[in-house]
Formats: structure tokens, sequence, C-alpha cells
């Protein structure tokens, strides 16, 4: 099992290693896959855009784009980029933190690389419950504020 996390942004201080206990949870707690291998890159919106228009033809950054690399139904295998800049504007249009954006965004990611769509309008309310459900029980367990880290002076 490999959980990789890759920090190439400097917009949002963030814990790294609380991340992964998040992750770490979701995966044990909430996905039923024996096995799996993903790694997570936050971005800063210039790469996010350039991967947004280079593999999925859209122009402009975007909160989370996910690649499912798995080759069986029993494994997750793939990576997810997510970017923070997007999360800090996404979560003051939708009135929380932008931590909790971030998480939602990896929630995100799984959900898509579980075999949840959200292309169609059915498909992407159901994914949306899955979601809200899962940062909930998150939210219950870890303190998501402290995923700001305090940067070093």
């Amino acid at each position: 099992m490999t959980l990789c996390l890759r920090n190439r942004q400097r917009v949002c201080p963030i814990d790294l290693r609380l991340f992964r206990r998040i992750l770490r949870y979701v995966l044990q707690e909430h996905f039923d896959k024996a096995d799996h291998g993903l790694c997570f890159h936050f971005v800063e919106a210039g790469e996010i855009a350039r991967v947004h228009e280079e593999f999925l033809e859209h122009v402009g950054p975007t909160d989370v784009i996910t690649f499912d690399q798995a080759t069986e139904d029993r494994t997750l295998r793939g990576e997810i980029f997510i970017c923070p800049e997007v999360a800090v504007a996404q979560a003051k249009q939708h009135r929380t933190s932008w931590q909790s954006e971030l998480v939602r965004y990896a929630i995100h990611g799984l959900l898509h690389l579980q075999g949840h769509d959200d292309k169609r309008a059915e498909s992407r309310r159901k994914m949306k419950r899955e979601e809200d459900r899962l940062l909930n029980e998150v939210a219950k367990r870890f303190a998501i504020a402290r995923l700001q880290r305090t940067p070093l002076k």
C-alpha cells in the first residue's frame, strides 16, 4: 500500500502528516479496496490549469483532477491533483475553510477512483451526498483546521 503526498505550491502551508492520517482513515474505514497506490499532488493554479487543458481540454484552473490507473477492481491506483489556491477561493464562496475544501477534494478524487461519476446531474448529486457524508465523518474525528501548518519563522 502506497500513499504519497507531494506539495509543489506555496499558497497554503499544509500539515502533510495530518493530511496523511486523514487519508489513511478514509481509506481504511470507508473504501472497500484491498490495495492502493495513490499520489496526491498539491499544485499551484498555473500547473493545474496546464494539466486541465492538456488532459481534459478545459481552459483555466480547477479544484481537483483525478487520473485512474487501476487495472483491477480490488485496487485504488491513481494520481489526484489538488489546487489549494482554488480551495481558498471556493472556501470563501461556500463559507467554509480552505482546509475543509482540501479534504473534500481528496474525497472527491477517491470517489472517482472508486467509480463514482459526476457528469450527469443524478450521479453528481449522489456523489455530492457521499462527499458530504465522508467529510462529516472526517470532521468528527480530526481537527481539520489544523491542516494549516504554522509557517516557520
